[in-house]
């Protein structure tokens, strides 16, 4: 069990591979070598679990949780951690969100990690509602379901999402 001190001195990598096999190929498993992070939340796998080479990533301490989606090369998150969870949550419990394998949960005694692939919605009209059916799902799944950074008095959750999208109509490219 990590003790409160340990929590704020936890180092937690959230990292958006865009192809996890192409990233070892190119020195993802040296970089997390000299990161020594304790966590590491990876989006866009574009791989299944069977596809992903977890030797390296074990010789350095971590253990390897997968959600990658059912259409071949697409998606997928997942987690490296060095310390067993007491669950994992594989998927979000939504359709949709699941089949694109888009959020991944390890529970800790002291909480909970969360990695997430949001969707962009620049792939025309209907993915621009997926996503923001994603932003108003994800939000209600994680602040009212798991209370993100609350203070530190039950559980502690930290939220590693890639976020490199908008919400907000006006800041959408026409």
């Amino acid at each position: 069990m990590i003790d409160p001190v340990s929590l704020f001195t936890m180092k937690v990598i959230s990292y958006n591979v865009n192809g996890i096999r192409s990233a070892m190929s190119k020195g993802l498993v040296d970089y997390l070598a000299e990161q020594n992070a304790d966590i590491v939340c990876f989006q866009e796998l574009k791989a299944l679990p069977e596809q992903i080479d977890e030797e390296p990533l074990k010789a350095l301490g971590y253990e390897c949780y997968w959600f990658s989606a059912q259409k071949k090369g697409y998606s997928g998150v997942g987690i490296l951690t060095k310390q067993t969870p007491l669950h994992v949550e594989y998927g979000c419990g939504n359709d949709l969100y699941d089949f694109e394998g888009r959020v991944i949960r390890c529970d800790f005694a002291w909480g909970s990690v969360i990695s997430a692939y949001f969707p962009s919605g620049t792939a025309g009209d209907i993915r621009q509602d997926i996503k923001m059916d994603f932003l108003r799902f994800f939000h209600d799944y994680a602040h009212f379901k798991y209370i993100i950074f609350c203070e530190f008095v039950k559980k502690y959750i930290k939220c590693t999402p890639n976020t490199f999208i908008s919400f907000f109509y006006l800041e959408i490219k026409p």
